[in-house]
């Protein structure tokens, strides 16, 4: 299956050139050609607004944390390849890794957003050119320094340092830019929550933010977050690495009560070589489970569902029966789900929608491969 390309067919019209709109490296739209353009902006704009619920989100700390030991220095190089395009060539990027870096235990994705934030602003402060700097050190916090920063405390910290050449900020900005919708920018330029979203992820991994500016002269965030003696964990592929996504023959469980997202999710699952079962709700998957149990490797389920049996429940009692099943939990977003799960047992995994074929399909391969 490697390779290989699904086209979704649209009703065909009578003549007209069509073309594929790749959404990842298998997944694509047959299209005609003068819809092509459209769907690429559509799907931009719905980039954009899932990455601004991510925001919101995570500022109201109702973002749900994956954590796993990581190494720091593997997650920036990962990044850094999406930023080599995204910054322009007036902008010259420079990263310093420390050697022997201890790990962090932390939200890869989240990380990620730190790290995309600030470059993206320190582009921003540059808009004739300059140079982003990205280091990494490990501090040692004593007493000392402890009392340089209310928010500091004493132990061992990873640094995550991002440097620009820009215009800097004055002291009245700088005492505001942590505040949620303030910017600088102008009207449609910015939302005012990337600086937000780097303190309410920070602190959720019970760090701090140090900055440092001068107008004219640039912009340095230090971003302190605790050090774990633990060896990182193997590394999960990012989104931001653009390798093509293993597939699979596993056969896949898939209960979801919205019909075109349950045929999305079965077509994307397949033409990755999956094989899928489908239920409409948690109440007909319990009744398809009998004669399937040995053969579902993975159930992947929407949290909130109709006729009594959430996704949760679902999983749990499948679970009861198969204590090696995967499970891959579902949701736009659900107070429910954050109050009762802040971190997933073993074997779980959550998938926040909307998501990318290549996500999905990324995502169903780590739980499998775990």
């Amino acid at each position: 299956m490697e390779g290989f390309v699904t086209a979704i067919e649209p009703q065909p019209r009578r003549g007209g050139k069509r073309v594929n709109v790749f959404l990842d490296d298998r997944y694509a739209l047959s299209l005609p050609l003068e819809l092509a353009d459209s769907v690429k902006k559509i799907t931009s704009a719905s980039d954009r607004a899932a990455n601004l619920t991510r925001q919101l989100l995570t500022f109201s700390r109702r973002q749900i944390m994956q954590q796993r030991v990581l190494d720091l220095n593997g997650l920036i190089q990962n990044v850094a390849r999406v930023l080599e395009r995204t910054l322009g060539e007036q902008v010259s990027l420079r990263i310093e890794s420390a050697s022997q870096l201890p790990a962090i235990r932390a939200d890869a994705s989240m990380i990620e957003q730190i790290v995309m934030n600030l470059a993206l602003n320190a582009r921003d402060a540059m808009p004739a050119g300059g140079e982003l700097a990205i280091h990494t050190s490990v501090v040692d916090i004593d007493e000392a320094r402890r009392r340089q920063n209310p928010e500091a405390r004493p132990g061992r910290f990873v640094c995550l340092t991002v440097a620009d050449t820009g215009c800097g900020m004055d002291d009245q900005t700088v005492a505001r830019i942590f505040e949620p919708f303030f910017t600088t920018k102008e009207v449609g330029k910015g939302t005012g929550l990337g600086l937000a979203t780097v303190y309410g992820i920070t602190k959720l991994h019970h760090g701090w933010i140090e900055v440092a500016t001068k107008v004219k002269q640039g912009t340095t965030f230090r971003i302190f977050l605790p050090a774990t003696p633990n060896a990182p964990e193997l590394p999960a592929e990012s989104d931001f690495v653009e390798t093509s996504v293993r597939g699979g023959n596993e056969t896949v469980l898939v209960v979801e009560d919205e019909p075109e997202l349950r045929l999305l999710a079965r077509q994307i699952l397949e033409c990755y070589g999956y094989r899928v079962l489908e239920a409409a709700t948690g109440a007909a998957a319990l009744k398809l489970w009998p004669q399937h149990s040995q053969e579902i490797d993975l159930l992947l389920t929407d949290v909130v569902m109709p006729e009594g049996v959430n996704g949760w429940e679902l999983a749990e009692q499948l679970r009861g029966q198969r204590p090696d099943l995967k499970v891959i939990c579902t949701t736009g977003y659900s107070m429910d789900l954050v109050n009762r799960k802040q971190e997933f047992p073993d074997g779980f995994k959550f998938l926040q929608k909307p998501f990318r074929p290549r996500t999905l399909a990324l995502v169903v391969r780590q739980s499998l491969d775990e």
